[in-house]
């Protein structure tokens, strides 16, 4: 399919295959069509260097660069180049578009040279399952119970399942997050369960559940009845503190719809109502991300007069306690979307922001730094039916961090 480029053609376990010497070639010069030599860089460089450099290139191509020759081959799959690899700052992520309704199938989008690929994710049974990701780690949580839980690194397929959380085995809302240390490479797991007192719509249990790697132990953090707000889906973790949006449960107006709890993974507060910080009297939904560690929220913006339309798609960024307006999605964009709220999905790392229609297979990205609004190149798949939805998740990809 045009546009679709095969994983199966970069793996590692491939390299091997047909790799041959990469010797000096010979070249006739224009200059007196004399002969001459070039020597090959790959005979010059020492191999601490070239791991550096390699190291350095995009993932897709250190995969190609695996089957160059044997040399390279070998470099590329030492231990000693994954610590190489573990000195990069960081790497452009990757975003998963699902294509199906049922199957967890899909392609993953590489900014850097705007391609897609055909990759399998491991663990996950369906689409609706919840995500969460962080440097080079995905989370993956059945929509059932609640309860399954598969850490993995989706490019080099290791994954890991973890024990089920305490607490509700059943609860109505969940919001789900997880955080890599980029150092150690630990890592820790937050699970935000909401649930109404029963006959009390205005009260619901909040409990917030955290896991630790590193002591492959779940402990409950902080369980709290609130009144008049209920939890929900969206939760990201920054710079030790979990942050998750809640939503007013009375009737109030437009601008006291959301609202957002900062809870302190270290010293643990309560009650949460002491940690609130209000949205933009505007937003009608809203998705958190976590960009180097600022906390980012990209949300519709609605009418005054018709709060269930949306009239654009902003970006901001938490300053202390107050937001501030990054961006706003230039209205030849915004017409792909449709002006009924909630309808596009959207997460970021490093300096890239995806957003993309639940209604289409289309995917537009934002670029932080340079404040630039871009399509990607269109998904290898069509809809089949005027119903179909589309969702993803962006993850960073990464080959040295394991669960």
């Amino acid at each position: 399919m045009e546009g679709e480029t095969s994983w199966i053609s970069h793996c590692i376990d491939d390299m091997s295959k047909g790799i041959g010497d990469f010797d000096s070639f010979s070249e006739l010069s224009d200059e007196g069509n004399k002969e001459t030599t070039a020597v090959s860089v790959d005979l010059i460089l020492p191999n601490d260097l070239l791991e550096r450099i390699l190291a350095n290139l995009p993932i897709a191509s250190i995969f190609r660069a695996g089957s160059v020759c044997r040399r390279w081959h070998e470099i590329v799959s030492s231990k000693r180049f994954l610590w190489n690899l573990s000195h990069v700052v960081s790497q452009k992520p990757w975003y998963f578009m699902f294509t199906s309704s049922d199957e967890p199938v899909g392609y993953a989008y590489d900014p850097i040279l705007r391609k897609w690929y055909n990759i399998e994710l491991p663990c996950i049974q369906t689409p609706n399952w919840f995500i969460a990701s962080s440097c080079g780690l995905v989370c993956f949580m059945d929509n059932d119970s609640r309860s399954e839980l598969h850490v993995c690194n989706p490019i080099t397929k290791n994954c890991e399942k973890l024990e089920d959380p305490p607490g509700l085995k059943f609860s109505d809302y969940s919001a789900l997050s997880i955080s890599v240390n980029r150092t150690s490479h630990d890592y820790t797991i937050s699970i935000v369960k909401s649930k109404q007192v029963p006959g009390n719509f205005f009260q619901w249990d909040l409990a917030i559940h955290i896991y630790d790697s590193e002591t492959m132990m779940w402990t409950t953090s902080l369980t709290e009845v609130l009144t008049g707000w209920r939890g929900g889906d969206e939760s990201v973790i920054c710079d030790g503190v979990l942050y998750f949006l809640i939503y007013s449960t009375g009737v109030g107006s437009p601008e006291n719809r959301h609202g957002l709890v900062a809870y302190n993974l270290s010293s643990r507060s309560s009650p949460l109502i002491k940690s609130f910080i209000p949205v933009p009297g505007s937003l009608t939904c809203g998705r958190l991300m976590n960009l180097k560690e600022k906390l980012v929220m990209v949300g519709g913006i609605g009418k005054l007069d018709r709060p269930d339309i949306i009239k654009g798609i902003g970006i901001w960024v938490l300053d202390g306690r107050s937001w501030v307006e990054v961006a706003r999605m230039p209205h030849k964009y915004f017409q792909g979307f449709g002006e009924l709220d909630d309808v596009f999905a959207s997460s970021g790392a490093d300096n890239l922001i995806y957003i993309q229609s639940y209604g289409a297979p289309a995917l537009l990205v934002f670029d932080m730094s340079q404040k630039l609004w871009k399509w990607s190149p269109k998904c290898p798949v069509s809809k089949k039916f005027p119903l179909q939805l589309f969702t993803g998740f962006c993850f960073e990809p990464r080959l040295e961090i394991t669960p």
